[in-house]
């Protein structure tokens, strides 16, 4: 792993988790080639996840989960990601919304516990599937083309098609973001998976590959009596979408570190050192490491206070957009000065470097998105509150 990746560590209690969580990646590095050229979901590594305890680290104490921090939560990712940003990705839905569901308690709590129990006892999975081609990212305020209408005897029944369904492959149950056209309102349901869902395998991209972000089709899906979960709870800020700006930090460090091996070994025979003795290259070493530095501080800033100022959370949403913006454009920017100074052969789709360079890209259409940041900030600037 990187050589400063361990400067934000601060107890032996987090060393030894992040250790774990090393060693998985480098379990599923070797992997990521395969996943990636065939676009497949590595069901592999999520069984190494569960046999770890991975799937249960922001599930509460009370229910047998370690309740880490948010801190922890974007320490751990980052390094999942530097062995497999798309596993990383798609990991990081389940851990960062079980943690913003213990945070606002936004569900009935008998709904929350026994996912809770389902997850510490069965290694079962959640995501939110909310996006839709009409109506685009959630985020974009967009209403819902998919209906819920009240079945005979009570609960449910949803129709429609979601896109970006991350972790589609492999979840029992998932929440749907729905429109009631009696109420006029749209509501989430959590919904089991039946013969009325069909997951339809259209996830075929630049980068990501292996997330599983297919499309889901739900027609008629029965939601039971209680599971619609309309309820908003506390406002956390949204601190927990940090998992996502950590994901692109990994694959920037493990870019970063493959471009410094490369540089340091690296000799072509008109010279009588490795390419790391030249001022150039020195350049873009330093290049890469303010954009680095200066993000990742940041990252873990924002996921401290976060931590730290309960009370304050919902204020933070300037800070922890800011977080978001620098890391997954840094990053960007660091995979491309690792590829300048490895050369031509990064292009190459044995390079890992290609990888990097596809999946990374992928942050920017993650949200918060570029454009919300900064007018979050503007409106910050200027003492006023952005429209939704």
């Amino acid at each position: 792993m990187s050589r400063f990746i361990d400067h934000y560590i601060r107890s032996e209690a987090e060393k030894a988790r992040a250790d774990r969580a090393e060693a998985l990646a480098a379990r599923f590095a070797e992997r990521a080639p395969r996943h990636d050229r065939e676009g497949s979901f590595p069901f592999d590594n999520f069984a190494d996840l569960r046999e770890a305890g991975y799937l249960k680290i922001t599930v509460p104490r009370a229910f047998g989960g370690d309740e880490l921090s948010l801190y922890e939560l974007v320490m751990l990712q980052e390094r999942l990601a530097y062995g497999d940003g798309s596993t990383a990705l798609a990991v990081g839905w389940h851990v960062g919304q079980v943690m913003h569901l213990r945070t606002t308690r936004k569900w009935p709590e008998p709904v929350f516990a026994e996912l809770c129990r389902a997850i510490v006892e069965d290694g079962a999975m959640i995501n939110t599937f909310a996006s839709e081609a009409a109506s685009g990212s959630p985020s974009r305020g967009g209403r819902p083309e998919t209906t819920a209408v009240p079945a005979e005897g009570g609960g449910w029944l949803i129709t429609g098609r979601k896109t970006f369904s991350t972790l589609s492959p492999i979840l029992d149950r998932f929440v749907v973001t729905a429109y009631l056209p009696d109420e006029e309102c749209a509501a989430d349901f959590l919904v089991r998976r039946s013969d009325r869902v069909t997951v339809v395998e259209t996830w075929d991209t630049l980068g990501m590959r292996a997330t599983g972000s297919h499309d889901v089709v739900l027609d008629g899906a029965f939601a039971e009596p209680g599971m619609r979960l309309s309820g908003k709870g506390a406002d956390d800020g949204a601190g927990w979408m940090l998992h996502i700006p950590a994901c692109y930090m990994g694959i920037a460090l493990a870019a970063r570190d493959y471009a410094l091996a490369f540089a340091r070994t690296y000799r072509p025979n008109t010279m009588d050192k490795p390419i790391a003795a030249l001022p150039a290259v020195q350049q873009t070493i330093g290049e890469m490491e303010v954009a680095l530095r200066s993000a990742r501080s940041l990252l873990y800033e924002a996921a401290d206070r976060w931590d730290k100022e309960a009370d304050r959370r919902p204020s933070l949403k300037p800070e922890l957009g800011l977080a978001k913006y620098a890391v997954t454009n840094n990053a960007i920017k660091v995979v491309d000065l690792a590829m300048r100074i490895v050369g031509g052969t990064s292009l190459a789709r044995s390079n890992p470097l290609e990888r990097y360079y596809r999946d990374v890209r992928a942050g920017l259409h993650n949200p918060p998105m570029d454009n919300a940041v900064l007018a979050t900030l503007a409106a910050s600037a200027l003492g006023e509150t952005p429209e939704d």
